[in-house]
């Protein structure tokens, strides 16, 4: 079954459970300058949930996005050839939306198709959905590369 299908074909359960599995992660969240903690819960292509939270530095620049803590622990855990089906995100105050930052929409590109299903908390306490493609619709990749180098 092709990624767009694993994606297309998430039941609401399945998406309920990727978005606690973000919220419960975002608990653990080290944010002492912004306050701001978040989780991210992604549904790989063998079906394993990994989980991250976003970890901050004193130094801004070298905060960590929960969406990339997740996906570099799901590379350690199951290697680099990882897909991502669906990515979860979620913060501690749900009525404040939170999609994922352009770091983490090329980080997502780098593992996942455009059809990836993201879930994200949307305004007002509202939950929102998009793909990939939505979030990065012009996104640098792997055939970027190959494309110059055959020039």
């Amino acid at each position: 079954m092709s990624l767009e299908n694993k994606s297309a074909n998430l039941d609401e359960s399945r998406i309920r459970s990727l978005r606690e599995q973000a919220a419960h992660a975002a608990k653990n969240a080290y944010a002492p300058y912004s306050h701001f903690h978040v989780g991210a819960a992604l549904l790989l292509e063998d079906g394993h949930v990994i989980t991250g939270c976003n970890v901050e530095n004193a130094s801004y620049r070298l905060t960590t996005c929960a969406e990339q803590a997740a996906i570099a622990r799901a590379v350690v855990e199951r290697g680099a050839h990882i897909r991502i089906v669906a990515v979860a995100i979620a913060n501690e105050d749900a009525t404040v939306a939170c999609q994922p930052c352009g770091a983490c929409r090329q980080t997502i590109a780098e593992f996942a198709d455009p059809t990836c299903r993201i879930f994200f908390p949307a305004d007002h306490g509202e939950h929102g959905e998009c793909t990939l493609a939505d979030l990065l619709p012009a996104s640098f990749n792997a055939q970027s590369l190959q494309q110059a180098a055959s020039k």
